[in-house]
């Protein structure tokens, strides 16, 4: 008689195929390594896939009505959570804490076991007002309390686990091996100021990833392009932002590109990547940005420190960031660095055989 698969249930992403964001990529690439004793099933919002696949990479979809982000996550992982106790699921894998609030009850229902990577204390971010940010710490301290296995993203939140909660905690990262280089003459004519050395930055347009900082050090480094790639269209930061910047001619702030080519493109041409995010654990555009060979200008906080090992180059602001182009002598050697670590330490392999050994 063969063995029973493990039915495993993956809650709290938009669903796969992957479209956008890092914990969609995170199940994308994991479902590559799936081991034959394992049955992962997704969950999927109907409100972002046109065509709804049965199965995806070996995966079982599920498709609920409902935005898997905002403030309807939070019953779009309750009813998921539901579903998986219903069909006599053996692990949920939840990724995020928006529905956690409801771990206490769901734990009273549930026989077996609860994995949850709690993100990147998303109760710290500056966008929410203080009703949402009690809501997700509470979340937080659900998860922490009522699951089996809590996993941080960087060493900075794990360690933040274990003296917030006296809780030890598992380091999973991302990975970032599914970029590469990317060769396309014929993109030069949508976006012809790539013809010239660049920097780039690719993210969500919020306060914590110092945007602002970053476009007053470029108005004032007239000699040095930016291409920045984001959602400035979300609210009233990014727009104000955007009016004031685009008048300056080494400036170009694109809207989001969600076609993996043009946006690998981009990246992958440019001479230097700047990341500014100082919320959260391991970014995913951070580790892609080291597998693709390029030098880095970080935002001088644990989580990015952690990310590289100490070993790019780090600011605080916009004239540290400025005073960071006066020598780029070592950039060379930064960027082969970025790959060695990136490589060894964010490859999908690694990652999914990492979530294996959990289950």
């Amino acid at each position: 008689m063969l063995n029973k698969k493990k039915q495993i249930y993956i809650i709290g992403t938009v669903g796969v195929p992957a479209c956008y964001g890092g914990f969609e990529s995170l199940v994308e690439n994991m479902l590559d390594y799936t081991p034959e004793d394992i049955q992962y099933t997704v969950f999927c919002t109907s409100k972002k896939y046109k065509t709804r696949l049965d199965t995806y990479k070996g995966a079982k979809l599920i498709y609920l009505d409902r935005d898997a982000n905002g403030k309807d996550s939070i019953f779009y992982d309750f009813e998921s959570m539901k579903i998986a106790i219903k069909n006599n699921a053996d692990i949920m894998l939840i990724l995020g804490v928006s529905g956690c609030m409801f771990l206490p009850f769901i734990r009273r229902k549930f026989k077996g076991k609860i994995i949850t990577n709690i993100d990147g204390l998303e109760w710290k971010r500056d966008k929410w007002n203080f009703l949402a940010k009690w809501l997700l710490h509470h979340s937080e301290k659900m998860a922490v309390k009522c699951s089996d296995i809590i996993i941080g993203d960087n060493k900075g939140i794990t360690d933040y686990v274990k003296e917030a909660y006296n809780k030890d905690s598992v380091l999973i990262a991302y990975g970032g091996d599914h970029v590469s280089k990317i060769e396309d003459d014929s993109l030069y004519e949508k976006y012809p100021f790539c013809k010239n050395p660049y920097s780039v930055t690719v993210c969500r347009i919020e306060p914590e990833n110092n945007i602002h900082k970053i476009l007053k050090a470029f108005s004032q480094l007239p000699e040095q392009q930016l291409v920045m790639v984001g959602n400035w269209k979300n609210g009233e930061y990014g727009s104000e932002l955007k009016e004031k910047y685009s008048k300056f001619s080494n400036i170009h702030l694109l809207d989001p590109i969600y076609e993996s080519h043009v946006i690998n493109w981009i990246r992958s041409n440019a001479t230097i990547y700047i990341h500014g995010h100082s919320a959260g654990g391991t970014n995913p555009s951070l580790v892609e940005a080291m597998n693709l060979d390029l030098p880095i200008f970080a935002f001088d906080c644990i989580y990015n420190k952690a990310t590289t090992d100490n070993k790019c180059l780090y600011w605080k602001n916009s004239e540290e960031l400025i005073s960071l182009f006066s020598n780029k002598e070592n950039l060379e050697n930064i960027a082969k660095e970025m790959k060695r670590i990136g490589q060894k330490e964010y490859s999908w392999k690694k990652i999914a055989e990492q979530y294996n050994s959990l289950y």
